[in-house]
């Protein structure tokens, strides 16, 4: 019999996440805005004038993602972009006042959606589960990285065929020849689904 996935912890941790932003969602749409966008909102909250690389790499989107986000933030009054004055290539965002009232409303609905998510259980599962959530995520985040170092491993050793390489015996010494017309386009990475999701 195959595994039953749908009796995973993995399972219902994911069907959790899919309810939580579900919920959220809702909440969020009542003081117009969408999922992901409070983040940002929160991220320039703890420290303004970030850059779109800094909101990025902090909410560990594309940087593309957070100009679509800042853009439509903007539209709405909430945040505004300056030219640095030392680099007049980059632009950092500021929170307006409206974007600090808002910010208000975004605490009372997550303080709202705590309450929701965690009713009955007390402080000591509470806790427990907050820990056991958190190594969860430890665990995935360690696995990732050494995922991503098997990759690089693995796209090392066959660099050679991707750049169409071929080896030819030249008076007994082997010669790399390479073809530029077998040369692959460099691999895209991935964008994560959250980005599209945090766009939205």
């Amino acid at each position: 019999m195959g595994f039953d996935f749908k009796k995973s912890t993995t399972f219902r941790l994911a069907q959790a996440a899919k309810a939580q932003r579900a919920r959220a969602g809702t909440h969020l749409a009542r003081i117009g805005l969408h999922p992901g966008q409070e983040a940002v909102l929160k991220m320039l909250d703890d420290s303004e004038g970030r850059t779109m690389s800094q909101l990025a790499q902090a909410l560990g989107v594309q940087p593309p993602t957070v100009t679509k986000m800042v853009s439509r933030l903007a539209t709405q009054g909430l945040v505004y972009r300056q030219v640095s004055e030392f680099d007049g290539r980059l632009a950092r965002v500021f929170l307006t006042d409206e974007g600090l009232l808002r910010i208000q409303q975004v605490d009372r609905v997550w303080k709202r959606l705590e309450k929701e998510a965690l009713a009955g259980l007390d402080d000591k599962d509470r806790k427990k589960l907050k820990k056991l959530l958190r190594h969860l995520e430890k665990n995935l985040a360690v696995n990732a990285s050494e995922d991503d170092e098997e990759e690089s491993d693995l796209d090392d050793s066959q660099s050679g065929l991707e750049k169409g390489e071929a080896t030819v015996i030249q008076n007994g010494n082997s010669v790399a020849e390479t073809e530029d017309k077998d040369v692959l386009e460099p691999r895209i990475p991935e964008v994560i689904g959250q980005d599209k999701e945090l766009a939205s």
